[in-house]
């Protein structure tokens, strides 16, 4: 097995590591800015322990737009301090997983050759901010060349388009990479264990805050885990976990809800990252993904209590479909045309007075009365930086200095040259998989595919792409406890491989009862469980 695995199978000894250690930090949250920060604290020499109280990345870090980018349209709102740094985290990230940062043209229609210079214009500020390549600094497509390049899009209306390079990621896959590289620096990493409340110094409210009383979903069980410093980094719950302390100054986040729809390739057959302005004059993507496309995001702001399945509606959807035919010479697309879709949580630093499509989304850190750190807002892009800046205040809460940043060495699955083809066809056996697989797999485990593989060559479902190996590298390497775990957050089946995803639940649960010892009552369970998130998120077909 694997040194940086974070096996369902080793529990038992983790929560005893956890119980039996002081350590010098304890992250609460596992998804993309808990597992930076672990990953940072690691490789620095620090003790190092992580709870997340369900999946890892089980939300706002599973539901993204999934792309590593700079967010260009942030620099028209004036906020250039952050393009800059997540533009030229971009490298950052695709040196530390390039089968998790692959290189897309993003591409931008015009109506006009003045429109185009516009574009070209922010465009090219861009680029400067991000130290862009010269190779890959951006084109100008018209006529011929760009009905080549996206042969779809309706030229009537947009005879040009400015192209330049932007990466798509799979950020729940991210979170898993980043989770093992901490692992393998010796930090203990563990979900299903909920922060309930702080340990305080002297057992008194509005002590120092000196660790945690956990809850384990899985037993009930409450163990005490106790660390010099505590860093809250729980996302849209960031504010919750901060409550716990003894001071209590109200809310600092804004909810925004991102909705993405997915739609058969079939029907909308898009080649690159096209960016489509919607009616509310945001733009929104359209992006390529397999066999599928979706399209996102939206942002408006979250009222309603289900943090971790926010409700899509059918207005969310049409909202999403309203500018495809005024961009792409395609039938009518409606709701029932959607295969899959996906809602999340951004936890926006609030800004009194501004609408969530307006807000920034610039991190902020603060301490707390007991002297636990917090962090919130943030972008995924700048997730290594977010951990940087999250170290000089665990510096202080330590009170000493710690060594510098870690190097930008590859996450697991990210030693390789960024060439995923060549990759595909090495993976053993690659001709009896196909090549679509095989290339499904280097993008979710880059050079670990051939491990994956090994594990189990077959297919779940007759002549599909999902294999029996990726369920024993779930549970054995990426601590999947569920079959939703599997589904939704490791083979990300749900929303990619709709032509089977139905299928593969019995002999996928039938896997893991044999992996993780379900009885007959618990495998059933599971799949009626994935079933009914199934008709949940599909529920504004109805």
């Amino acid at each position: 097995m694997t040194a940086t695995a974070l096996s369902a199978a080793g529990r038992a000894a983790m929560l005893d590591r956890l119980t039996q250690s002081t350590f010098d930090v304890l992250i609460i949250g596992g998804g993309i800015t808990g597992a930076g920060i672990a990953r940072d604290a690691a490789l620095r020499g620090l003790s190092v322990a992580l709870i997340e109280a369900d999946d890892f990345a089980v939300g706002t870090s599973s539901r993204s737009s999934k792309l590593i980018h700079g967010g260009l349209r942030y620099l028209a709102m004036g906020d250039v301090a952050l393009v800059r740094e997540t533009a030229l985290e971009r490298k950052a990230v695709h040196r530390l997983a390039p089968h998790l940062a692959e290189p897309y043209w993003m591409l931008v229609p015009a109506k006009s050759r003045l429109g185009l210079l516009k574009f070209r214009t922010g465009i090219t500020a861009y680029e400067k901010l991000g130290a862009v390549a010269e190779a890959d600094l951006h084109r100008n497509w018209s006529g011929e060349e760009l009905a080549y390049h996206e042969p779809k899009l309706n030229q009537r209306l947009h005879p040009h388009a400015c192209a330049y390079r932007e990466y798509l990621t799979d950020d729940a896959r991210l979170v898993l990479a980043t989770l093992r590289a901490a692992a393998g620096a010796g930090a203990v990493i563990i979900s299903r264990l909920e922060a309930v409340a702080l340990l305080q110094e002297g057992a008194r409210e509005g002590g120092k805050v000196i660790g945690v009383r956990g809850r384990c979903a899985l037993d009930a069980s409450e163990p005490e885990i106790r660390a010099r410093v505590v860093v809250n980094a729980a996302g849209p719950w960031a504010d919750r976990v901060a409550a716990l302390e003894a001071e209590r100054e109200g809310s600092r986040l804004h909810l925004s809800k991102g909705v993405h729809i997915v739609l058969p390739a079939s029907l909308l057959p898009v080649r690159n990252l096209v960016v489509m302005t919607a009616e509310d004059k945001r733009s929104i993507f359209a992006i390529p993904r397999g066999d599928t496309v979706y399209l996102g995001t939206t942002d408006t702001t979250y009222q309603g209590d289900d943090w971790r399945w926010p409700e899509i509606d059918a207005e969310d959807v049409r909202y999403l479909l309203e500018p495809v035919n005024r961009y792409f010479d395609v039938p009518d697309l409606t709701a029932d045309d959607v295969t899959a879709a996906w809602s999340g949580l951004r936890p926006l630093i609030a800004e009194p007075g501004k609408e969530a499509k307006e807000m920034s989304r610039k991190d902020e850190i603060w301490i707390g009365s007991g002297g636990m750190v917090t962090i919130a807002g943030g972008k995924l892009t700048g997730f290594r930086k977010m951990a940087e800046e999250v170290m000089v205040k665990v510096s202080e809460q330590l009170g000493r200095s710690l060594p510098p940043p870690p190097d930008l060495e590859p996450l697991p699955g990210g030693d390789f040259a960024d060439d995923l083809e060549h990759l595909a066809r090495a993976i053993p056996g690659a001709g009896n998989l196909g090549r679509p697989c095989a290339e499904r797999l280097v993008r979710l485990y880059g050079t670990e595919a051939k491990d994956v593989v090994a594990f189990g060559a077959e297919p779940l479902v007759t002549n599909g792409e999902v294999l029996r190996g990726e369920v024993d590298w779930a549970v054995n390497v990426e601590a999947a406890y569920s079959l939703e775990d599997l589904i939704y957050r490791r083979t990300r089946a749900a929303w990619y491989s709709p032509a089977e995803r139905e299928a593969l639940l019995e002999p996928a649960a039938a896997r893991m009862a044999t992996l993780l010892g379900w009885d007959e009552a618990q495998q059933s369970r599971q799949v009626e469980a994935v079933r009914q998130r199934y008709r949940q998120e599909m529920s504004f077909q109805l």
